[in-house]
């Protein structure tokens, strides 16, 4: 069994550890300038509390990184000396997660979540690309998260899959929330979501459904829609979609 380090323990940083706790893994993480909510999840999750990062890079074999996207970089540089394997699996683009691998020490492992927060419904996979990836993956083997090898892969692979899927998912969210918007800045509101009853009878619920996302976690997708931006216009494509989407997120009101 392997000991394995969780930088830091949110909603799906707690439920990944909980996975690996329930493998029988050792899963360490760290308290200090952290939350009593966020204790909270890591106990609740199994997570044993070693206090600081630096006594987290010295105890852990592997260290996975789920964190928002701004602070990826950040939190790789933590781990300079750091002699294991190091995933990232947060929302960043492929260039992101280049300059996180140059900036770990040990090997770097890319990786992509897509799903929610594991909880037994088999809905949340983990794709990892890179050296020691089939290593990363054994360890979740037999968990509720399916982790999955990108074969001959290398770095940014998976993050490159992520962006694309989050590009429509919450892209087309951040679409729909702005349209209310309009609508309603418009004073035509309650005719569109009529005729959305009749014509796109499925708009409606999702829009609320973006709306509550956006409230509890929109703060977290402005970093990630301009991720998703800098891929595509390091790809040549219009960026201004995302950009716009990070904007909307930015602006959401936040109970």
């Amino acid at each position: 069994m392997s000991v394995v380090g969780v930088v830091h323990p949110g909603e799906m940083g707690a439920a990944v550890g909980g996975c690996l706790w329930q493998a029988g893994h050792t899963v360490l993480w760290a308290s200090a300038g952290r939350s009593a909510a966020t204790a909270d999840r890591a106990a609740a999750a199994g997570l044993a509390d070693v206090g600081t990062v630096a006594a987290l890079a010295a105890k852990s074999d592997v260290v996975l990184s789920i964190c928002p996207p701004h602070a990826a970089v950040a939190t790789a540089r933590e781990f300079a000396a750091f002699g294991g394997i190091y995933v990232d699996a947060n929302a960043i683009a492929p260039d992101t997660v280049r300059t996180v691998a140059a900036s770990v020490g040990g090997t770097p492992v890319d990786g992509g979540i897509i799903g929610y927060p594991p909880d037994g419904s088999g809905g949340t996979r983990l794709y990892l690309s890179g050296a020691e990836s089939a290593a990363v993956a054994a360890l979740f083997a037999g968990t509720d998260l399916d982790a999955r090898v990108l074969p001959d892969a290398g770095i940014g692979v998976a993050s490159a899959l992520k962006i694309s899927y989050a590009a429509w998912t919450k892209g087309s969210q951040a679409l729909l929330l702005g349209v209310r918007e309009l609508a309603r800045a418009a004073q035509v509101e309650d005719v569109l979501l009529a005729e959305w009853e009749l014509s796109q009878p499925d708009l409606a619920g999702r829009s609320a459904r973006a709306a509550a996302a956006a409230d509890a976690k929109g703060w977290r997708w402005i970093g990630e829609m301009e991720e998703i931006a800098t891929t595509f216009a390091a790809h040549e494509l219009p960026a201004g979609f995302h950009r716009a989407a990070a904007e909307i997120y930015r602006q959401w009101p936040r109970t």
